[in-house]
C-alpha cells in the first residue's frame, strides 16, 4: 500500500478542527514534502519524523514521500502532527497493518530518538473526538488531561515503538481510566474576611458582586485592602459546573498551562501586571493564543493598579464585557476565544494616592488628579456595576483584634447566601442578573411605577447613560434576590444607586 490516511486535530481558538494526514510513496528521486499550509513547526516535523522512525530500528522508506494536510486552506501550526504523520509513512510503507488507523485520532510531538512528547489542546481534541466517538491516541504527558475528560476511549502511548508493538503484537495500550479525577470543589483555606479591618461597606459591596457575577471597580488610598477584597471575592464564589469546568480546562489546555484536576471546579481568578501589553491581555500573537480575559473565563480578572495600564488596553476589554468572547482576526482566518469574565478592578483616588485620605495631604494639583483618572474612559466605565469608595483606615481599626468566630460565621453565611442567590437567577432567567440584556431586563428586573419615576429623576441628576441604568437595575435585581426578596423594592433601588453617587466616582465622569 503507498497511500495511508490518520486523522489528528489543529487547534483555533478552543476549538480542535479535524485534519486529515494523507501520506503517500512514490518512485523517483528521494524527497519528503509536506503540503496543505503548514506553517514552520509543522515544516520541520520532516526531520523528526525521519530521526525517530530509524531511532526506532524501523526503516525509512526510500523514493518520494509527499504529506498532505486537509483541508489544504487552513494553516496549520504546532508540533502535534508528528506521530500521525510518522504511522502515516509506515502504513504506506507497509511496515504496519492497513487497517491499523482506521477511525482513529493521532496526536503527538515526536522526539528524535523515538519518544511521544505533550501537545497543546489535548481537552478539546479528546472532546471533539468524544462527539464523533473515535478513539484517540495521546503523549503520557497528557494523561492527566485524559483523566479529567472522562473519555474511555484514550490510548495512552510513551514512544512510538509502543503503538507498533500494539497493532503488531496486540498487547494493549495503557487506557484513560475514563472517569474524573478526584474534585475539590471548595476552597479549604481559612477565610480571608478573616483579615478585613473594616470597610462594612465595600464587604457588602463584594458580597453583591459574587451573587451575581458583577463587574467591581475600588477606590480607595493605598493599603485600605482593596486587593485584600479582591482576593476575598473569588473564595466566595461557588465552584464550576461541569460543563463550566470542562471549558476553563480546554482554554487551559489550549494555552499550555498545567491543569490540576483536584481543583478544576474552582473559578479561575487572574491578576495580569498593570504593564500587561494589549495582546497578553485580550490574546493574539504569531501563533494565537488566548489572553488573560480567556483564561479568567468563569472565573475574575483582577486589574490592580487600574488606571496604571494602558487606555488603549484597557478599551480593549470594552466588547468583551459586554459579549462574552474575544474575537482575533487575522488575514485569512478568525479566531474565538471565550471571554465571560468578572471584571474586578482597584485603583488609588490620585497619582499619590491620598485624595480620599483625611489624615494625609495630597501633594497632587487638580489638573494631575483630572489627568490621572482621565485614563478611564467614560464607555468603559459605564460597563463597571459597583463602583466603591473605600475610606483609609485609622490606627485603632488596623490595630483592632478582630472576633475570628463571628467573622468565620459571617463568612459561612455570605458564601452560603451568595450560592443561593446565584441558583434563584439561574432558575428564574437561566442566566446570572449580569448576563441579562434587553427584553431580559423588562421580564424579570420589573421596576413599579413609583421605581421607574425615582430612577428618572436619578438618571438627570446623575447624568447616567442608559447602559449605567440598565446596570443599576441588574445590580438591584441582585439585591433583591440576596434579601431573599420577589420583586425589586425601594431600599433595593437605593442601594444599587449608591454605587454611582460617592465623590470619586463624581470625578470619574458623573456617573
Amino acid at each position: 500500500m503507498s497511500l495511508a490516511r490518520v486523522y489528528s486535530r489543529v487547534m483555533l481558538g478552543v476549538d480542535a478542527i479535524e485534519v486529515c494526514v494523507e501520506a503517500h510513496l512514490s518512485s523517483g528521486l528521494p524527497g519528503f514534502a509536506i503540503v496543505g499550509m503548514p506553517e514552520t513547526t509543522v515544516r520541520e516535523s520532516k526531520e523528526r519524523v525521519r530521526s525517530a522512525i530509524i531511532n526506532s530500528g524501523l526503516e525509512f522508506p526510500d523514493g518520494r514521500i509527499t504529506v498532505n494536510l486537509a483541508p489544504a486552506d487552513l494553516p496549520k501550526s504546532g508540533a502535534q502532527f508528528d506521530l500521525a504523520i510518522a504511522l502515516g509513512i509506515l502504513q504506506a510503507s507497509c511496515q504496519i497493518p492497513n487497517d491499523c488507523l482506521d477511525n482513529i485520532e493521532i496526536m503527538g510531538e515526536l522526539a528524535l530518538q523515538g519518544e511521544v512528547r505533550g501537545i497543546q489542546g489535548a481537552v478539546p481534541a479528546i472532546l471533539a473526538a468524544r462527539k464523533l466517538k473515535r478513539e484517540i491516541i495521546l503523549p503520557a504527558a497528557n494523561a492527566a488531561e485524559a483523566d479529567l475528560v472522562g473519555y474511555e476511549r484514550i490510548g495512552i502511548v510513551s514512544a512510538l515503538t509502543d503503538y507498533l508493538e500494539h497493532v503488531r503484537t496486540g498487547k494493549d495500550l495503557k487506557r484513560s481510566n475514563g472517569k474524573h479525577g478526584p474534585l475539590n470543589p471548595m476552597d479549604k483555606t481559612p477565610a480571608g474576611f478573616l483579615h478585613v479591618k473594616g470597610q462594612l461597606f465595600a464587604r457588602r459591596a463584594v458580597e453583591l458582586a459574587a451573587a451575581g457575577s458583577h463587574n467591581l471597580l475600588m477606590i480607595g488610598p493605598p493599603g485600605c485592602g482593596k486587593t485584600l477584597l479582591a482576593n476575598n471575592l473569588i473564595k466566595l464564589l461557588p465552584p464550576l459546573g461541569e460543563q463550566h469546568a470542562m471549558e476553563v480546562a480546554a482554554i487551559r489546555s489550549v494555552a499550555g498551562e498545567s491543569i490540576d484536576a483536584c481543583h478544576i471546579t474552582r473559578p479561575p481568578m487572574r491578576s495580569p501586571h498593570h504593564s500587561a501589553t494589549h495582546v497578553a491581555l485580550v490574546g493574539g500573537g504569531n501563533r494565537v493564543n488566548p489572553g488573560e480575559i480567556s483564561l479568567a473565563h468563569r472565573g475574575v480578572l483582577f486589574l490592580d493598579e487600574f488606571t496604571e495600564f494602558k487606555p488603549s488596553t484597557l478599551d480593549a476589554l470594552r466588547e468583551p464585557i459586554e459579549n462574552g468572547e474575544i474575537t482575533v482576526s487575522r488575514a485569512n482566518y478568525r479566531v474565538k476565544f471565550p471571554a465571560r469574565f468578572q471584571l474586578v478592578a482597584a485603583m488609588n483616588p490620585c497619582p499619590c494616592g491620598n485624595a480620599s485620605d483625611t489624615r494625609r495631604e495630597c501633594r497632587c494639583s487638580s489638573d494631575r488628579v483630572s489627568r490621572y483618572l482621565g485614563r478611564l474612559s467614560g464607555p468603559l466605565l459605564d460597563r463597571m456595576d459597583l463602583l466603591v469608595e473605600l475610606p483609609s483606615l485609622t490606627q485603632a481599626e488596623l490595630l483592632e483584634r478582630g472576633q475570628d468566630n463571628d467573622d468565620q460565621s459571617r463568612w459561612i453565611q455570605a458564601a452560603a447566601a451568595i450560592q443561593r442567590c446565584r441558583q434563584i437567577q439561574i432558575q428564574r432567567a437561566g442566566k446570572l442578573n449580569n448576563e441579562l440584556h434587553g427584553d431580559e431586563l423588562t421580564m424579570h428586573c420589573g421596576l413599579t411605577t413609583p421605581l421607574r419615576k425615582l430612577l428618572a429623576t436619578t438618571m438627570d441628576q446623575l447624568g447616567m447613560s442608559a447602559r449605567a441604568v440598565h446596570r443599576v437595575i441588574k445590580v438591584a435585581r441582585t439585591i433583591a434576590d440576596y434579601e431573599e426578596s420577589q420583586e425589586i423594592g425601594r431600599t433595593h433601588l437605593l442601594e444599587a444607586i449608591s454605587y454611582r453617587r460617592s465623590r470619586c466616582v463624581q470625578k470619574l465622569g458623573n456617573l
